[in-house]
């Protein structure tokens, strides 16, 4: 069984080849032909250990993955793991993608797809809260997927939103590192929070055409956005089943859950009523799944 490092797994996935699996399962959950349980969460000192399985009868993975927050000041990634892609039909064990970075890369995929669904705004500039592995993978994804020009990123660590910054500039395009997000609210049409933080890292006043990616906490007292921000946004999420045990960003807002709406009922397209729209996205192993059938085919075709 073949053991792909993180320079192999991206390589297998790129961001179109992905939006397009996501696609394809999203409406394969929808018709029950991709299933996955809800995953196994288990407490470690300073972290999180994750248990995720999926299949849509061809392929199989399971992915386990731990987050400790804390690792990045110990010179360590916060997230660590694998996924094991497997034939579902068979059993056998057909190769192992690096788990953070396919992690990293099916989330800001989803978050592009959903970008590209749900923005009610131009895609102009895009501001980054978390300069870390998400942070930067966003960047990268809607740089590649929506154009985006010009991005303003924003860390508790001043010096890793200032890498983050130099990177976007490396890929072409106008970035700068903020102390604060509120001074560039009134620009700035796209948004991802990407931390682990148990407070608000985004003031409330954001604008009317904002798109918001929230995908950084994945626990219920963990809330990236302001309640107030979420009670008054449109909300779509990646699983209901999940949001409702695990985005605290929505569920200390204490909003109504028939208001929610997840992303696979989006994908014929929606209206665009007032409001910013939040995308709040928690995590399933179905998105490794995409991430492994993009991965199948790139190693199938070249």
């Amino acid at each position: 069984m073949e053991l792909l490092d993180a320079a192999a797994t991206t390589a297998l996935l790129p961001y179109p080849a992905l939006v397009r699996g996501l696609r394809e399962v999203l409406q394969d959950r929808q018709s029950g032909r991709a299933v996955a349980p809800h995953r196994l969460a288990t407490a470690l000192d300073g972290g999180t250990l994750l248990l995720m399985p999926a299949t849509d009868g061809r392929l199989a993975v399971a992915k386990l993955v731990t987050v400790h927050p804390g690792n990045p000041e110990r010179g360590l990634p916060a997230v660590q793991g694998e996924v094991v892609v497997l034939d579902a039909r068979s059993g056998r064990r057909l190769f192992v993608l690096d788990g953070a970075t396919a992690t990293a890369r099916r989330t800001a995929a989803l978050s592009l797809l959903a970008a590209q669904l749900l923005a009610p705004g131009p895609a102009e500039s895009l501001l980054i809260v978390g300069a870390g592995t998400e942070g930067r993978a966003h960047l990268e994804a809607f740089i590649e997927g929506l154009g985006v020009r010009e991005a303003y990123v924003v860390s508790r660590t001043p010096a890793r939103a200032e890498q983050l910054a130099a990177h976007g500039r490396e890929l072409g395009i106008a970035a700068e590192a903020l102390a604060d997000p509120a001074s560039v609210l009134r620009r700035v049409t796209l948004i991802v929070t990407a931390t682990t933080s148990e407070l608000p890292v985004l003031p409330e006043a954001i604008r009317p055409d904002a798109f918001v990616a929230a995908v950084g906490a994945y626990r219920p007292e963990m809330a990236e956005l302001p309640p107030a921000l979420v009670r008054r946004a449109r909300l779509y999420v990646d699983t209901l089943e999940g949001a409702k045990t695990e985005a605290g960003d929505l569920i200390q807002a204490g909003i109504d859950w028939r208001t929610v709406t997840q992303l696979e009922d989006a994908l014929d397209g929606v209206e665009q009523d007032a409001g910013p729209v939040v995308f709040k996205s928690v995590g399933n192993a179905l998105w490794d799944l995409a991430a492994a059938r993009a991965a199948v085919r790139m190693r199938t075709t070249g």
